[in-house]
Protein backbone atom coordinates (compact mmCIF):
# COMPACT_ATOMS: atom_id res chain seq x y z
CA UNK A 1 0.00 0.00 0.00
CA UNK A 2 1.52 3.38 -1.04
CA UNK A 3 1.70 6.19 1.38
CA UNK A 4 -1.15 8.83 1.58
CA UNK A 5 -1.49 12.15 0.59
CA UNK A 6 -2.15 14.04 4.02
CA UNK A 7 -5.21 16.26 3.25
CA UNK A 8 -4.40 19.86 3.80
CA UNK A 9 -7.17 21.08 6.24
CA UNK A 10 -7.85 25.24 6.41
CA UNK A 11 -9.22 26.41 9.62
CA UNK A 12 -11.52 29.42 8.58
CA UNK A 13 -11.00 32.50 10.38
CA UNK A 14 -12.55 36.60 9.91
CA UNK A 15 -10.87 37.29 6.64
CA UNK A 16 -11.34 33.66 4.58
CA UNK A 17 -14.52 32.86 5.75
CA UNK A 18 -15.27 36.21 3.73
CA UNK A 19 -13.73 34.79 0.74
CA UNK A 20 -16.06 31.86 0.87
CA UNK A 21 -19.04 32.23 2.64
CA UNK A 22 -21.14 32.39 -0.85
CA UNK A 23 -23.09 29.58 -2.34
CA UNK A 24 -21.51 29.25 -5.53
CA UNK A 25 -17.92 29.60 -4.27
CA UNK A 26 -18.44 27.05 -2.12
CA UNK A 27 -20.35 24.90 -4.80
CA UNK A 28 -17.01 25.79 -7.03
CA UNK A 29 -14.53 24.85 -4.12
CA UNK A 30 -16.17 21.22 -3.89
CA UNK A 31 -16.50 21.01 -7.30
CA UNK A 32 -12.77 21.36 -7.63
CA UNK A 33 -11.63 19.23 -4.25
CA UNK A 34 -14.29 15.94 -5.84
CA UNK A 35 -13.39 16.03 -9.54
CA UNK A 36 -9.82 17.44 -9.60
CA UNK A 37 -8.61 20.47 -11.77
CA UNK A 38 -10.93 22.15 -14.07
CA UNK A 39 -11.48 25.60 -15.80
CA UNK A 40 -14.23 28.06 -15.22
CA UNK A 41 -15.98 27.24 -18.56
CA UNK A 42 -15.85 23.34 -17.86
CA UNK A 43 -17.27 24.19 -13.72
CA UNK A 44 -19.89 26.81 -15.20
CA UNK A 45 -20.81 23.99 -17.52
CA UNK A 46 -20.86 21.44 -14.17
CA UNK A 47 -22.46 23.71 -12.23
CA UNK A 48 -25.54 25.69 -14.46
CA UNK A 49 -23.61 28.56 -14.22
CA UNK A 50 -22.18 31.57 -16.64
CA UNK A 51 -18.47 30.98 -17.30
CA UNK A 52 -18.23 34.61 -16.27
CA UNK A 53 -19.61 34.23 -13.14
CA UNK A 54 -17.89 30.90 -12.35
CA UNK A 55 -14.26 33.05 -13.37
CA UNK A 56 -15.13 35.90 -11.24
CA UNK A 57 -15.61 33.74 -7.74
CA UNK A 58 -13.02 31.85 -8.73
CA UNK A 59 -10.43 34.86 -8.61
CA UNK A 60 -11.99 35.54 -5.25
CA UNK A 61 -11.13 32.28 -4.11
CA UNK A 62 -7.91 32.71 -5.44
CA UNK A 63 -7.73 35.70 -3.49
CA UNK A 64 -8.48 34.34 -0.63
CA UNK A 65 -5.85 31.21 -0.88
CA UNK A 66 -8.94 28.42 -1.44
CA UNK A 67 -8.16 28.03 -5.50
CA UNK A 68 -4.92 28.56 -7.42
CA UNK A 69 -3.69 27.91 -10.67
CA UNK A 70 -2.99 24.56 -12.19
CA UNK A 71 -0.33 25.12 -14.64
CA UNK A 72 0.77 21.70 -15.28
CA UNK A 73 -3.14 21.48 -17.25
CA UNK A 74 -3.25 24.98 -18.87
CA UNK A 75 -2.53 25.51 -22.68
CA UNK A 76 -2.20 28.35 -24.00
CA UNK A 77 -4.81 31.29 -22.58
CA UNK A 78 -6.77 27.99 -21.11
CA UNK A 79 -6.39 28.65 -17.43
CA UNK A 80 -6.77 25.58 -14.61
CA UNK A 81 -7.86 25.86 -11.47
CA UNK A 82 -7.44 23.20 -8.41
CA UNK A 83 -8.07 23.40 -4.60
CA UNK A 84 -5.25 24.45 -1.91
CA UNK A 85 -7.08 22.67 0.46
CA UNK A 86 -9.17 19.55 1.04
CA UNK A 87 -11.04 20.07 3.78
CA UNK A 88 -12.36 23.06 6.15
CA UNK A 89 -12.30 23.28 9.59
CA UNK A 90 -15.23 25.87 11.12
CA UNK A 91 -14.92 26.02 14.84
CA UNK A 92 -17.68 28.45 16.26
CA UNK A 93 -15.05 29.26 19.42
CA UNK A 94 -13.39 31.56 16.21
CA UNK A 95 -16.37 33.99 15.69
CA UNK A 96 -17.69 34.18 19.53
CA UNK A 97 -17.35 37.90 19.60
CA UNK A 98 -17.80 38.44 15.63
CA UNK A 99 -18.88 41.77 14.21
CA UNK A 100 -22.75 41.07 13.06
CA UNK A 101 -21.11 40.64 9.11
CA UNK A 102 -18.91 38.19 10.12
CA UNK A 103 -22.15 36.71 12.02
CA UNK A 104 -24.15 36.86 9.10
CA UNK A 105 -21.59 35.07 6.66
CA UNK A 106 -21.25 32.61 9.12
CA UNK A 107 -24.85 31.76 8.33
CA UNK A 108 -24.38 31.69 4.78
CA UNK A 109 -21.67 29.09 5.02
CA UNK A 110 -23.77 26.99 7.73
CA UNK A 111 -26.77 26.90 5.93
CA UNK A 112 -25.03 26.34 2.42
CA UNK A 113 -22.56 23.31 3.81
CA UNK A 114 -26.43 22.36 5.09
CA UNK A 115 -27.83 22.44 1.57
CA UNK A 116 -25.00 20.70 0.16
CA UNK A 117 -25.69 17.92 2.49
CA UNK A 118 -29.26 17.68 1.35
CA UNK A 119 -28.45 17.36 -1.99
CA UNK A 120 -25.80 15.18 -1.55
CA UNK A 121 -27.81 12.87 0.52
CA UNK A 122 -30.68 13.50 -1.98
CA UNK A 123 -28.39 12.48 -5.21
CA UNK A 124 -27.71 9.47 -3.59
CA UNK A 125 -30.94 8.36 -2.88
CA UNK A 126 -31.87 9.20 -6.60
CA UNK A 127 -28.91 7.53 -8.19
CA UNK A 128 -28.85 3.84 -5.67
CA UNK A 129 -30.32 1.71 -7.88
CA UNK A 130 -27.34 2.36 -10.37
CA UNK A 131 -25.13 0.60 -7.58
CA UNK A 132 -24.31 -2.28 -7.22
CA UNK A 133 -25.90 -4.80 -3.95
CA UNK A 134 -22.40 -4.68 -2.60
CA UNK A 135 -22.74 -0.57 -2.43
CA UNK A 136 -26.08 -0.30 -1.63
CA UNK A 137 -25.64 -2.75 0.97
CA UNK A 138 -22.51 -0.42 2.56
CA UNK A 139 -24.40 2.50 2.61
CA UNK A 140 -25.75 4.10 5.59
CA UNK A 141 -28.76 6.75 6.38
CA UNK A 142 -29.36 6.99 10.44
CA UNK A 143 -29.54 9.04 12.84
CA UNK A 144 -29.74 8.51 17.05
CA UNK A 145 -30.19 10.58 19.95
CA UNK A 146 -28.26 10.21 23.12
CA UNK A 147 -28.08 12.67 25.90
CA UNK A 148 -24.69 14.01 26.77
CA UNK A 149 -23.04 17.33 28.11
CA UNK A 150 -21.04 19.31 26.08
CA UNK A 151 -17.57 18.32 26.73
CA UNK A 152 -18.78 14.43 25.70
CA UNK A 153 -20.72 16.08 22.67
CA UNK A 154 -16.95 17.34 21.68
CA UNK A 155 -15.61 13.77 22.81
CA UNK A 156 -17.23 12.24 20.07
CA UNK A 157 -16.84 14.48 17.68
CA UNK A 158 -13.09 14.25 18.42
CA UNK A 159 -13.45 10.44 18.40
CA UNK A 160 -15.67 10.39 14.97
CA UNK A 161 -13.46 11.91 13.12
CA UNK A 162 -10.10 10.23 14.42
CA UNK A 163 -11.86 7.35 12.81
CA UNK A 164 -12.66 8.69 9.63
CA UNK A 165 -9.27 10.22 9.60
CA UNK A 166 -8.00 6.30 10.64
CA UNK A 167 -9.86 5.16 6.83
CA UNK A 168 -8.00 7.75 5.05
CA UNK A 169 -5.20 6.40 2.93
CA UNK A 170 -6.45 2.55 3.39
CA UNK A 171 -7.11 2.14 -0.18
CA UNK A 172 -4.05 2.99 -2.03
CA UNK A 173 -5.43 4.79 -4.93
CA UNK A 174 -8.65 5.18 -7.42
CA UNK A 175 -7.64 1.90 -9.27
CA UNK A 176 -8.14 -0.32 -6.37
CA UNK A 177 -10.78 -2.65 -7.32
CA UNK A 178 -14.29 -1.76 -6.11
CA UNK A 179 -13.01 1.60 -4.59
CA UNK A 180 -15.21 4.47 -4.94
CA UNK A 181 -14.91 8.10 -3.05
CA UNK A 182 -17.96 7.98 -0.42
CA UNK A 183 -19.08 10.99 1.31
CA UNK A 184 -19.45 10.83 5.06
CA UNK A 185 -21.59 13.45 6.62
CA UNK A 186 -21.54 14.21 10.55
CA UNK A 187 -23.75 16.58 12.43
CA UNK A 188 -24.05 16.86 16.06
CA UNK A 189 -26.32 19.29 17.97
CA UNK A 190 -28.79 19.86 20.45
CA UNK A 191 -32.67 19.43 20.55
CA UNK A 192 -35.42 20.98 21.96
CA UNK A 193 -37.25 18.30 23.91
CA UNK A 194 -40.20 19.96 25.73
Amino acid sequence: MQEHEERKQRRLDARSLRGLAHPLRMQLLDALRHHGPATASQLAERLGESSGATSYHLRQLAEHGFVEDAPERGKGRERWWQAVDQSIRYDSTDFEDASPEVRGLTEVFMQEGAARHGRELAAWLATRDRWSQTWSSASDMSDATVRLTPDLAAELIGKMHALIDDYRGRVPDKDTPKSEQVRIHTHLFPIETD
